[in-house]
């Protein structure tokens, strides 16, 4: 963030509040000209700082209304069993996060999917067919308090 004016900044946030929003009316909201605001959007993109822009869709509207995280722990931890495991969790499309963890398990999946009965669908005919998984812990989020995909600065 070294590299970062207080423009660059305020550019971020607001692309992250609306990153549909056209370069003219973000330069009216900077109180800049169209020409500047569109060269540091592209040096952002460029130097890594944006890197993509998405639509949000509602879960629940989308038939993916349950999150699961489901913690899990591989009987071996061999470089390659590792990457096969990698390899087989991101083929699964229910599974929208997958985190390295530390601690008594080795990964954190954060599961979507419609309801209970579409959970256990999702464990028996998907995720205990992969290879190496030692055990798995559930837990079923009763209600969401905070989700942003913004970060504060």
């Amino acid at each position: 963030m070294e590299n970062l004016d207080k423009t660059d900044l305020m550019i971020l946030k607001h692309l992250q509040d609306n990153s549909d929003i056209n370069t003219k009316d973000l330069a009216g909201k900077l109180f800049l000209t169209v020409t500047p605001v569109y060269e540091r959007i592209k040096r952002l993109e460029r130097d890594g700082y944006i890197t993509k822009y998405v639509a949000l869709l509602d879960r629940k509207k989308m038939n993916r209304g349950m999150t699961v995280f489901c913690n899990v722990r591989l009987k071996e931890h061999a470089k390659n069993v590792g990457s096969n495991f990698v390899k087989d969790i991101v083929a699964l499309p229910e599974i929208i996060e997958c985190y390295n963890i530390a601690g008594d398990y080795d990964f954190m999946l954060k599961i979507l999917v419609k309801d209970m009965e579409s959970y256990q669908d999702f464990v028996m005919n998907k995720l205990s067919t992969i290879e190496n998984i030692g055990n798995t812990n559930s837990i079923f989020v009763m209600g969401e308090i905070k989700h942003s995909t913004a970060l504060e600065f």
